[in-house]
């Protein structure tokens, strides 16, 4: 186990993502934070206290479950038992620059099911995606708007990412 990023170092990351989508983003846009579940959720709320700081105004932020959405929900070969949540987006999510939030961009797959699952809720004007972590070997065409940090890791290793809210601790570590 290796330390990627130390709390310091992630919440720098937090401070650069939210620096770059103001400085790409027009104070006059419709702007909304939703998190996918469950780490993605702890970051965009984070990202969404130092946004409305940084933009002066109260930013709605919401949580999406996407475990319907998944691919491999009805894998018969999945070692996993898929447990839905609810998604809680107390907002219209149309006409709105929508900043989808994730811990790790990895295959692309969360990302794609996330979108699906957005555009059944609404018709935003844009979806952006803000990672923390960002690593190599997609599997769809997608890519972030925003990464805090980007690494290129061998299929093998795996990044887990801890936050205090909901492990006792802020870290990123390569396993």
């Amino acid at each position: 186990m290796e330390v990627l990023l130390s709390s310091d170092k992630i919440a720098d990351c937090i401070v650069t993502l939210a620096d770059e989508i103001v400085s790409q983003t027009s104070r006059a846009d419709k702007i909304a934070i939703i998190g996918i579940r469950s780490r993605g959720e702890v970051l965009a709320k984070r990202l969404t206290d130092l946004l409305s700081k940084k933009l002066g105004t109260k930013l709605p932020c919401g949580t999406l479950d996407i475990t319907l959405y998944r691919d491999d929900i009805n894998n018969p070969q999945g070692q996993t038992q898929h447990f839905v949540r609810s998604t809680e987006i107390g907002f219209n999510v149309d006409d709105t620059i929508i900043i989808l939030v994730d811990d790790v961009l990895y295959t692309g797959r969360s990302t794609r099911a996330a979108m699906d699952a957005l555009m059944d809720l609404g018709r935003p004007k844009a979806i952006r995606l803000a990672v923390l972590v960002e690593r190599t070997g997609r599997e769809l065409p997608i890519t972030s708007d925003f990464a805090g940090y980007k690494i290129d890791l061998p299929a093998e290793k795996t990044i887990q990412v801890n936050f205090v809210e909901s492990d006792g601790k802020d870290r990123v570590i390569l396993t």
